[in-house]
C-alpha cells in the first residue's frame, strides 16, 4: 500500500514536472499590447536574431510592415500608428522566416496560412466592439452531421442557434456560404459570425435568426482533419480532381431540408435568406438562378458571379427570379476587388433589363475585413 502511495505521488510530480516546464517554456513577454490611445505594441524575445518585423492586414500602414527594434535584453518591440477599431490578422518575420507571435495564442487558419489575431475597440458600437465577445446572452455555435442524397455523402456544416432558440418558437434562417478554399469553420472563425450575430441581436439591429454556413467544397466532406481524408493540407483544391455527382447549387436543397426537419424554423420563402463570398457569392448567384421562389433574400459578396449573356436558358432563369420580386437582391463589393469587372458586368446586365437590386461598395479588395462588414449589413436586413 505504501509502495502505491509513493508510486501514485512520484506520477504526480512528474505531471507536475511537464506542466511547470510547459509554463518555463512560454514566452516571458506579452505580445501584443493593445494600448488605451488604439495604438498596438508587439514584443518577441529572441536576443539571437537579425531582423525581426510584423506583417498584418494594417490599412493605417502603407507596407503592412513594421521593422521591431532589439533591446539589450533581447526582446525586440515596435508600436504601431494609431489603428482603428477592427479585427487585425498578423505575423512575425525572423531571420526572412515567417512565424506567428508564440506570445499571442489568438490564432486562425484561412486555409493553410496561420496568422495571430488581435482586436481594437474604442466605443460601443464600433467593429472592434460588434466582433469581440460581450456580455449579452449567447447563441450556440454547433459542428453537424447531415445526409446529402444528392451528392452520396454525410456532409458537415456549422450552425449557429440564437440565444433565444428555445425549442419551442420558430425563427428564420440565413444560410452563409464560404469562398474558394474555405470550409464549414470559415465564417465562424475568419468571420467573426457568433460574435456579430450575437450583438447586433443582443442591440436589437438584427432579429433573432439561425446561420447555417455549410462546406461549399462537394468533393470534400467536412474541414481538413475532420473527416476520413485526415489531416492533408488544405490548399483550396483538395479532391477536385475526383469531380463529384453534382454541383454545390444543385446540392443545396438537401441542406434546406435537412435544417427544416431537425430545427424549428420557418419553412416559407420570406423567412430564408442566402448570402456568400466570393465562390459562396457565385453558389448565392446560382442558387438564386435554380430556387428563385424559395428564398427571399440574396446577398452577392464580392461575388464570382459568372455572367452568360446570350444564353437563353439563363437568361430565362433571370426573368423568373426577378419576376418573382424577391424582397432584397444585394450587391457588395470593394474597389480594389479582383472580382470588380464581374460585378460590373451583372450590374450592367440588371440595369438594362430594370431589375431591382440594391448595390454597396466601399474601399478595399478581396478581404475578411470587407465580408465582416458585409454580414452585418446584410443580417441587418433580414426579416423585418
Amino acid at each position: 500500500m505504501r509502495k502505491t502511495i509513493i508510486l501514485a505521488c512520484c506520477c504526480l510530480m512528474a505531471m507536475n514536472s511537464f506542466a511547470q516546464q510547459a509554463l518555463g517554456q512560454r514566452p516571458r513577454v506579452k505580445s501584443p499590447i493593445v494600448n488605451a490611445d488604439g495604438t498596438v505594441t508587439f514584443n518577441f524575445y529572441d536576443p539571437t536574431a537579425q531582423q525581426v518585423s510584423v506583417t498584418g492586414d494594417f490599412e493605417e500602414i502603407r507596407s503592412k510592415t513594421l521593422p521591431m527594434t532589439r533591446g539589450d535584453n533581447g526582446v525586440w518591440t515596435v508600436t504601431t500608428p494609431v489603428l482603428q477599431p477592427e479585427l487585425y490578422s498578423y505575423s512575425l518575420s525572423v531571420d526572412g522566416q515567417r512565424f506567428i507571435d508564440p506570445a499571442n495564442s489568438y490564432v486562425n487558419r484561412d486555409i493553410s496560412t496561420l496568422s495571430n489575431i488581435f482586436i481594437v475597440t474604442k466605443d460601443k458600437g464600433d467593429k472592434g466592439h460588434l466582433y469581440q465577445v460581450n456580455n449579452v446572452p449567447h447563441g450556440t455555435l454547433s459542428r453537424v452531421w447531415y445526409d446529402s442524397p444528392t451528392l452520396g455523402q454525410q456532409r458537415r456544416m456549422t450552425i449557429y442557434l440564437p440565444a433565444a432558440y428555445d425549442g419551442k418558437q420558430r425563427f428564420p434562417v440565413m444560410y452563409l456560404l464560404h469562398g474558394h478554399g474555405g470550409d464549414e469553420t470559415a465564417w465562424g472563425d475568419l468571420g467573426r459570425t457568433s460574435q456579430i450575430m450575437d450583438n447586433l441581436i443582443a442591440e436589437g439591429k438584427a432579429m433573432p435568426m439561425i446561420v447555417v454556413m455549410p462546406n461549399g467544397n462537394p468533393t470534400c466532406n467536412a474541414a481538413p482533419g475532420w473527416w476520413h481524408e485526415g489531416m492533408y493540407t488544405p490548399d483550396g483544391n483538395a479532391f477536385r480532381d475526383r469531380g463529384a455527382k453534382a454541383s454545390m447549387e444543385e446540392s443545396f436543397m438537401d441542406i434546406v431540408d435537412f435544417v427544416d426537419s431537425h430545427y424549428l424554423t420557418i419553412a416559407k420563402r420570406e423567412a430564408r435568406a442566402v448570402t456568400g463570398l466570393s465562390m459562396g457569392g457565385g453558389h448565392t448567384f446560382g442558387i438564386s438562378l435554380l430556387y428563385p421562389e424559395k428564398f427571399d433574400y440574396y446577398g452577392l459578396q464580392s461575388a464570382a458571379a459568372r455572367m452568360q449573356t446570350g444564353n437563353k436558358a439563363f437568361e430565362e432563369q433571370l426573368e423568373r427570379l426577378f419576376a418573382s420580386k424577391p424582397r432584397l437582391y444585394w450587391i457588395a463589393i470593394g474597389k480594389d476587388d479582383f472580382l470588380m469587372q464581374m460585378n460590373t458586368q451583372l450590374r450592367q446586365y440588371l440595369d438594362d433589363k430594370n431589375y431591382r437590386y440594391e448595390y454597396y461598395e466601399n474601399d478595399g479588395g478581396h478581404i475578411w475585413r470587407n465580408w465582416r462588414i458585409y454580414l452585418t449589413m446584410f443580417a441587418q436586413r433580414l426579416f423585418k
